[in-house]
């Protein structure tokens, strides 16, 4: 963890766990409309729980610090809102524009990198995230113009407001790589999700369906790599500099 790292790398691993949670993003987009959303978020979750458990248990198996524990109970809290916030408004929105919406986050990172982790944001981190959320208003302006509807809005409302959470998630994925390894985040991210969605399974949950089964894994896979790459990447680089490949996702 504290071995010297180049930026550069930093910031490819940064990029390919991007792409990775992308992915996984439109797997989970086809899953939610074919299942629902609880459904397709407690499976998806129970799945990459047990994923990361047999890593720990392979790999770490070290008692976590109470401050890495802090950390992780709450980003774990901060991510499972906004993956039910996404997830729902991404079921009614088209998948460009939805994209397009969370490119808020990078820009609300960088403030909360300066302000929470007193980091120093460059000009060039500055400018090339005002120029890329730029490209976006074109995109948002185009896509104004189709006729998409009442529940497109409301759902757009939902990507907003989990955009904002994931900036906040941005700040804490660099405080968590301070305080711990990659594969102890990875493992109680998404077992902290897995419980808090766990909670009201007796009331919604249905039987796993096993014609969806090798989708919900693969989209567990691929939240689990997702997490371990930009844990590395942030162990490695500060969020003000990592910030910025979000907008890779559009890609």
């Amino acid at each position: 963890m504290t071995a010297p790292v180049p930026p550069a790398r930093a910031f490819a691993v940064g990029v390919l766990g991007i792409a990775v949670f992308s992915c996984m993003d439109a797997l989970m987009k086809a899953l939610v409309i074919a299942i629902g959303l609880y459904d397709t978020m407690f499976w998806r979750s129970i799945i990459a729980a047990g994923f990361t458990a047999a890593l720990w248990c392979a790999l770490h198996r070290r008692r976590p610090s109470r401050t890495a524990l802090r950390l992780h109970l709450i980003r774990g809290t901060v991510s499972t809102l906004m993956a039910l916030l996404f997830f729902w408004g991404l079921a009614r929105v088209p998948m460009a524009q939805a994209i397009a919406l969370t490119y808020v986050a990078p820009l609300v990172a960088l403030g909360l990198a300066a302000l929470l982790l007193r980091e120093h944001v460059s000009r060039a981190a500055i400018g090339a995230s005002l120029i890329a959320f730029a490209g976006v208003g074109l995109i948002l302006i185009g896509q104004s113009r189709a006729a998409l509807g009442h529940d497109a809005f409301v759902g757009a409302i939902a990507i907003l407001v989990s955009a904002v959470c994931y900036a906040w998630n941005i700040i804490l994925m660099r405080q968590q790589s301070l305080a711990a390894a990659p594969i102890e985040i990875i493992f109680f991210q998404s077992l902290v999700v897995a419980v808090l969605l766990a909670l009201p399974a007796p009331w919604l949950a249905s039987p796993l369906p096993l014609d969806h089964a090798p989708a919900l894994i693969l989209a567990a896979f691929l939240s689990t790599a997702s997490l371990g790459l930009l844990a590395w990447a942030y162990t490695h680089a500060p969020a003000s500099y990592l910030a910025p490949t979000e907008y890779t996702s559009f890609l």
